[in-house]
This record gives structure tokens, sequence and C-alpha cells, in this order.
């Protein structure tokens, strides 16, 4: 499997705070069945601003580490790239990355409110041959309200990823309950951790992997744990299936309107 988010280069972020801790959560990944990792640190304008050559440096280290240690995991750098209007900027003068060198780019929007700019931001990736990856769509509280815009996103070629975590209640009951709608749909297309403290996310990924695995089945579990990322990771397309959109009941609308 390949851990598709991550937050665990040291002192990049919010994830990692030191060189030992990263250490112990590649040994958490590892010991889960991860042998791949991609490195998403965010990257936030005028907040967390570590560039491509920096983490880069990390990345090499880390693996050469590994390796002296006899420790197979490999390490992809990424980014989780919070949404502007110039990220295609950022992108091309080595601020922020890809995933892997790809055409891949995995983005976030604010936790509350849908951006402005979000299919503007979305089409500039796509008119430079960029595939854009939304990082757990699940976790948005405009999204829990109106499932129907990842639908339209999907349809226009943005791809998603879901945290490993929402299944279980990580994000709150109304995130679990999406990211099963999203599950039963065909709407998610990768998996993370979203990992960013030792001894929380990783030893609940068994647990995890069984609820989704009962709602998706064996087949698509490899799918979007493995196969795709896989895929991401040597530059090559990604076929689909095709979404089915969300459509919530009234009940269903009103919780999400009223639960806190």
């Amino acid at each position: 499997m390949i851990d598709f988010h991550t937050h665990i280069l040291p002192n990049i972020d919010d994830g990692s705070r030191s060189i030992d801790e990263t250490f112990n959560l590649i040994k958490e990944a590892k010991e889960v069945g991860f042998d791949g990792i991609i490195l998403t640190s965010h990257y936030i304008e005028n907040h967390y601003e570590t560039n491509v050559p920096e983490r880069d440096v990390w990345v090499k280290a880390i693996s050469e580490n590994l390796e002296a240690k006899g420790i197979d995991t490999n390490l992809f750098l990424g980014n989780e790239i919070y949404i502007s209007d110039n990220m295609m900027s950022l992108l091309e003068e080595r601020k922020a990355s890809t995933i892997n060198n790809s055409c891949y780019v995995l983005f976030e929007l604010p936790l509350t409110v849908e951006p402005m700019n979000l299919y503007d931001a979305i089409y500039s990736l796509q008119e430079n041959k960029l595939i854009p990856i939304l990082a757990h769509p699940e976790r948005y509280t405009f999204v829990q309200k109106e499932p129907e815009l990842i639908y339209d996103l999907i349809q226009k070629g943005c791809l998603m990823q879901a945290n490993y975590g929402s299944i279980i209640g990580q994000y709150g009951e109304k995130a679990e309950m999406i990211v099963r709608k999203f599950y039963e749909n065909n709407m998610i297309h990768f998996l993370g951790s979203d990992v960013h403290r030792q001894k929380s996310i990783y030893p609940k990924i068994p647990f995890a992997i069984e609820k989704i695995r009962n709602i998706i089945g064996e087949e698509k579990l490899e799918e979007l744990t493995t196969i795709n990322p896989q895929l991401v990771l040597a530059n090559k397309r990604i076929d689909i299936d095709d979404p089915i959109e969300v459509n919530l009941s009234l009940k269903e609308k009103i919780y999400m309107f009223l639960k806190k």
C-alpha cells in the first residue's frame, strides 16, 4: 500500500516535530502495511513555505538513512497546496511541488467556506496539463451540506483523496456519513492517513481498512490504496469509474445543517 497524504517531514509544517518523530511515524506506517509514503507537507503562502529543493534534501537524507538501516520503505516528494490564484506560479518556481514530479497535484480548501476561485484554480492547473486531486473532500463543511459539488468537480476532471480516519469518525459524524456516500458512489480515488503525530491514525488503519473494505470490496480497495497511487507515481493515466451523484434525503440535509 501507498500512503497518499502525510505530514511526516520534520519541522516543515504542523506535522512531525523532530527527526525522531519522523522515523517513528515511518515505522508505524510500515507496521500497518505501507511500503510507500508520499510526503505531502503543507504549502500555504506566508505560513508554510519550505520550497522543493529544501524538502528534496530531507527526502533523500531520510531515504538514505532508511536504506542503511535495512528498512524497505519508499518515500516520494509531494505537497498539499492550499488553494490560491497562483498555484501554477508556485509550481513553476519550485516553491510547491506536484506528486513525485508527475502531472498530479494535491490541493486543499478552507474547511468551512467554499472559495470563490475554486473552479478558476482548477482550470488553471488543467490548462497546464496538470491533474488536480482534492484532499479529504469529506471534511469540508460546505461539502457536507452540498456533496453534489464533489460530483461536479469529478465530472470536470478533478480526482478525490479521502482520509482513512473519516470512516471511523475521526473528523465527526458528518464527515463519516458523507465519506461513506462517496465510497458507495465511486467518488473516491485515493486514500491517505493525513498523519501528523505518532500513535494517532496509523494504529487505527487496520480498523479503517476493514470498514472501507466492507463498503467497496477488496478489488476497489486495492485500487484506492495501491494501484491508483502507483499510477500517479509513474505519471500514468488513471481510468476512473463513473461517479454517481449523491442526493441527500430531506432528513439528512436537516441533520447536516443542524448537527454541530
